[in-house]
């Protein structure tokens, strides 16, 4: 008997096989639809987003996840600019990378395809379920979408929005896949769904993320966590440092662009650390340290060693003083996720040094980690930020979602 995944993943292969036949002009009309009905229908959507939030709050779910479920009718609005910028972008798919004609005169090329049935398994953040559909679709592929169980009220309805804006223009309505069980078994069942799903994508805490890349059987692109951080290098200019340390770290707590580290050179820890500590104390933010940096300032505690490596999604954050830029690309490489790394300082040659040496997927020079993130980038928006190395890396947009074929032309060659 047919199990559950094994029909959704049904519908969104013959989907697929629809999606990979469609035109650009086709796509942009859809994606302009959904992005109308999303605005058409934002009241609904709120009105269900106010379930799940309810949901949340009487669980005693912390602010900084009650912030990342919550909708308002600016982020739909956000939503639905993402989709109108996707529409925008060019499609990637059918760009002949290049042509070589061998000895032989064959002409061998190489150009881009749809991956075909991209699975996504993701946790409270109900934006995605637009992100997601738009970056898939427009790429030609149909994606499965298991979000979690907190945020299926928002998720259905966006799902129903997304659905209508593809109705009006007669496209396939499987080319966005809503798995509506919430169970844990589903998402078991989906990560077995090898032949189905070409691609499985999961966003959210490490827990999730690890589950999905130890135990699937269907090919994993790695979205991993984020211990970012900021160093404060020796020539900093402070009030750039304190403004970036603040940015990166309380326009938006529970996101995983967000600074969990800070690391300062002891040249300039004396006049900084007391600067970017009173403006982390405004937010509320606990600052955990080392006992350097809390002989600066009392309003620093004890870190623990734990807390060098902790992706804290929360108003905590925590402090390691060091002597050199040596030290400090050392311990961020020691303890960061991959992600996203940033150096405050005026020494070109260290900003040179830092990018060079650091192992992330984005590395910036005086600016805050918060800008790792596809709309920013010019994607769009995102189907996640990678922190592997293969296939993909970093906010992954139009591009990402495509895998390659070799087209060869001849005119009658046969092999000797």
């Amino acid at each position: 008997m047919e199990t559950y995944m094994e029909m959704l993943t049904k519908r969104a292969k013959n989907a697929a096989t629809e999606a990979a036949k469609l035109g650009t002009e086709e796509k942009n009309r859809g994606l302009l639809s959904v992005a109308a009905e999303l605005i058409g229908q934002q009241d609904a959507i709120l009105e269900e987003n106010e379930k799940d939030l309810a949901a949340a709050r009487e669980k005693g779910v912390k602010q900084s996840l009650i912030d990342r479920l919550a909708l308002s009718e600016q982020r739909i609005a956000d939503m639905a600019e993402g989709l109108k910028q996707i529409a925008a972008l060019d499609d990637p798919v059918g760009e002949v990378l290049y042509m070589k004609t061998r000895p032989n005169g064959l002409r061998i090329g190489q150009k881009r395809v749809p991956l075909g049935v991209v699975g996504i398994i993701y946790e409270s953040r109900p934006n995605v379920t637009a992100d997601a559909f738009g970056l898939c679709f427009k790429t030609g592929n149909a994606v499965i979408l298991r979000g979690g169980s907190d945020a299926i009220h928002s998720n259905q309805a966006i799902v129903r929005a997304i659905k209508a804006g593809l109705r009006k223009e007669r496209l396939c309505q499987d080319l966005i896949v809503l798995v509506e069980d919430t169970s844990r078994s589903v998402v078991s069942d989906m990560m077995k769904m090898h032949g189905g799903i070409d691609v499985l994508i999961p966003r959210g805490g490490a827990g999730l993320i690890a589950n999905v890349v130890e135990n699937s059987t269907v090919p994993v692109i790695e979205t991993g966590t984020g211990n970012c951080h900021v160093y404060v290098d020796a020539s900093a200019d402070i009030r750039m440092a304190s403004d970036i340390v603040e940015n990166a770290k309380t326009q938006r707590m529970g996101v995983c662009n967000a600074c969990e580290s800070l690391v300062v050179h002891s040249g300039i820890a004396g006049e900084a650390l007391p600067q970017i500590v009173k403006k982390l104390k405004d937010h509320g933010v606990e600052i955990r340290g080392d006992e350097r940096a809390r002989a600066i300032s009392s309003e620093i505690i004890p870190a623990s060693e734990d807390d060098w490596g902790m992706e804290y999604l929360d108003s905590v954050i925590s402090v390691k003083i060091v002597d050199s830029i040596d030290e400090a690309v050392a311990h961020i490489n020691r303890y960061n996720t991959g992600h996203s790394e940033s150096i405050v300082t005026k020494d070109y040659d260290n900003a040179l040094k830092f990018q060079d040496e650091i192992d992330a997927a984005a590395v910036y020079v005086n600016a805050s980690t918060r800008f790792t993130d596809g709309f920013e980038f010019g994607f769009g928006a995102e189907i996640g930020i990678s922190t592997q190395k293969l296939h993909a890396r970093g906010p992954m947009g139009l591009e990402a979602l495509t895998t390659t074929k070799y087209i060869i032309f001849g005119n009658g060659q046969i092999r000797k």
